[in-house]
Order: structure tokens, then C-alpha cells, then sequence
């Protein structure tokens, strides 16, 4: 992160890298098949850690407040290590061709979640709704971190939701219409 911050992306080689991390490029390229990829380890893990949290989630809540409650887990995660996190996500918000394979983890994301919620009984049309609007609503909190730093990541989160029940709660169900 620190040689992203000081010579940007582009700027930065696989070498220097390995360099600073004190292996030889082989070692480098047996854990990360590029450069991009040391930004977007842990992505597999953090899928599963999601899957698993709308799995184990209690039976009351429904679709949207089971997400709301996966997604503060991952965000209290993050904010374990919130420099880190902040300096990450700044690289890649900097970068079109990061924030390009950020699109590319966001769909694969939300197929776990929708899946996940599935597994729970949400018909496939609601839990893939349900999926690209809690990412939504995190990427939406995680841009207003970066903005707002000095506030917390799961407090950004939880005002993301609030805002977006308030929105929602104005829409009428054509049924009732």
C-alpha cells in the first residue's frame, strides 16, 4: 500500500513490490498472478464470510435486514484495520483499470449473496434485487468513508440503510396502487 500511495498504481512494478515484501519475484507470482491482485486478495474469503453470515442469520429477518447484518459484520471487520482499508480502497477508486476489476468482484459478489439467499427460501428475481442493492448501499457507505474518514465505516453503513429504508418507504407496491 505504501508504494501504491507514494508511486500510484501505475507507477508501481511487481518488482518493487516483491522487493518490499521481501520475496523474489517467483514467490511474488506463485501467490498473485499480478499486480492488481495484491488489492483484491482475500476476495474469496470474504464472499465466503458473507455467504455464511445470511446463512447463520436467525430466521426472522428478512432478505434486506439479513444483508444489512452481514454487511455491518464485514464492515466492523474493516474497520480493524481501517488504514489499510482506507488506503485500498483510495488506490482503486484512483485507478479505472482497479475500479474496473472492482466491478468485475462486485458481480461475483452479489451472485454469492443472491445464492446465499436463495438457500434461505428468497425467490432467485428478489434475492438478486436484494444482492445488487445491499452492495450497492455498502459501496455507497464505503465512498462516504473515504470522504469522511474520521467517521467509522459501520457508521457511514448504518446511515447508508437509514437513508435507503427512507427512500423505499415511499414507494407503493403496485398491488395497493
Amino acid at each position: 500500500m505504501e508504494l501504491y500511495a507514494t508511486h500510484g498504481y501505475e507507477g508501481t512494478t511487481t518488482a518493487e513490490i516483491a522487493a518490499a515484501a521481501n520475496v523474489n519475484l517467483r514467490t511474488f507470482f506463485r501467490h498473485f498472478p499480478d499486480k492488481r491482485e495484491v488489492l483484491f486478495g482475500g476476495e474469496e474469503h470474504a464472499r465466503s464470510t458473507l455467504a455464511d453470515d445470511i446463512l447463520g442469520a436467525p430466521e426472522s429477518l428478512g432478505p434486506a435486514e439479513v444483508l444489512r447484518r452481514a454487511f455491518t459484520r464485514a464492515a466492523e471487520a474493516q474497520q480493524q484495520d481501517a488504514d489499510a482499508a482506507l488506503a485500498r480502497m483510495n488506490v482503486i477508486a484512483a485507478t479505472p483499470a482497479l475500479r474496473e476489476r472492482d466491478l468485475a468482484k462486485a458481480a461475483m459478489l452479489t451472485e454469492t449473496l443472491a445464492s446465499a439467499l436463495q438457500h434461505r427460501g428468497v425467490p432467485a428475481a428478489v434475492a438478486d434485487l436484494v444482492a445488487a442493492m445491499g452492495w450497492a448501499t455498502y459501496q455507497h457507505a464505503a465512498a462516504a468513508w473515504i470522504r469522511d474518514p474520521d467517521k467509522n465505516l459501520p457508521d457511514h453503513l448504518d446511515a447508508a440503510y437509514d437513508d435507503l429504508a427512507a427512500a423505499v418507504s415511499t414507494i407503493t407496491p403496485q398491488s395497493d396502487r
